[in-house]
């Protein structure tokens, strides 16, 4: 009997819409469905729309009481003067940080002839300077020291750096926003509807955890990884493809790298595990659900001791295929 994981979601993409009541993205393996149930301001709302988007699936369903009065798909409008804003002192700081490498690879030419130098002179003695090698130590212990303070800087600016990067890298990413609206014209001016479209190559990737030990059965647990680009959504995810949306079960999931589906108890038949240093296995596994098992990463634990990995090609429900590393 299949056991389901249902977890607690809060996930995913904010946007334009006015007081919306509620949203959720649902996840299949090859894409997901937004929904989102919202309330015009002044008979007018405007919902974002990914470039992902299938053509065609978009649809807008008016609730009780309210009328759509006409639907425009615009070109979304450029980014706010605070973002561009925000971004521009951004460059601005990545900007002054390479200066200041620039300086420090100066500083660091500078710093490396004088250690080299000093350590390359000849002592001599003279009234000015009685104790040439203490002199020659002492200039040569300054250079280091200064190349060391070098160094360090140098460290932290290109730390700084890779953080500067990944926050314009972020900020790019909010400035190019959706490619399209849709504009919605409702009546009354309070007027709610519903909005659904299915975004293609959005889907999660399956990842498997299969548990041998010799009983003649695996327990084999399916999770998710699902793709971040939504906030302020309620996560759902479902086994099933897109085209089998109408009556697959769908679940509530929490987001991560690895959010927990459904766990299996399948057949198992030819299991051999081999004792070398390098693991070797091959056995044959039978799905005995009635839900089909989508390819994805699987990893292989025999007796409580993982073993290895391997690519699973997915499995239709009441069919066996053998899994083997050798």
């Amino acid at each position: 009997m299949n056991m389901f994981i249902t977890l607690c979601a809060m996930v995913l993409i904010a946007s334009s819409v006015t007081a919306a009541h509620g949203k959720s993205v649902t996840f299949y393996a090859d894409g997901a469905i937004v929904d989102l149930e919202a309330t015009a301001s002044k008979g007018v709302l405007e919902v974002p729309l990914p470039s992902g988007i299938l053509e065609g699936s978009l649809r807008v369903r008016p609730d009780s009481g309210a009328t759509i009065q006409r639907v425009d798909i615009m070109p979304a409008p450029h980014a706010s003067a605070k973002t561009e804003k925000e971004l521009n002192v951004l460059l601005e700081q990545r900007n002054r940080l390479g200066d200041r490498l620039q300086a420090l690879a100066t500083r660091e030419e500078i710093f490396t002839s004088a250690a080299k130098s000093q350590s390359g002179k000849a002592p001599r003695k003279t009234k000015a300077n009685p104790d040439p090698m203490r002199s020659i130590r002492k200039g040569t212990e300054f250079a280091i020291a200064q190349l060391e303070a070098v160094y360090t800087t140098r460290r932290k600016t290109e730390q700084e750096i890779s953080r500067i990067d990944s926050l314009i890298a972020t900020a790019k990413r909010n400035n190019r926003g959706p490619e399209t609206v849709a504009r919605i014209i409702i009546s009354p001016q309070r007027g709610r509807i519903r909005v659904q479209y299915v975004v293609g190559d959005q889907g999660w990737t399956p990842r498997y955890d299969i548990y041998l030990n010799g009983s003649g059965s695996a327990k084999v647990d399916l999770s998710g990884q699902f793709p971040g680009t939504f906030t302020g959504y309620q996560l759902l995810a479902s086994p099933a493809a897109l085209a089998d949306s109408a009556t697959a079960r769908t679940f509530p999931v929490q987001p991560g790298p690895a959010a927990g589906l459904a766990s299996y108890r399948l057949a198992v038949a030819e299991e051999s595990f081999g004792a070398g240093l390098l693991s070797t296995f091959s056995f044959k596994l039978k799905n005995l659900e009635s839900v089909y098992l989508p390819a994805g990463e699987a990893s292989i634990y025999h007796n409580g001791e993982y073993v290895g990995r391997l690519r699973f090609e997915g499995l239709s429900s009441g069919r066996s295929r053998r899994l083997s590393v050798k």
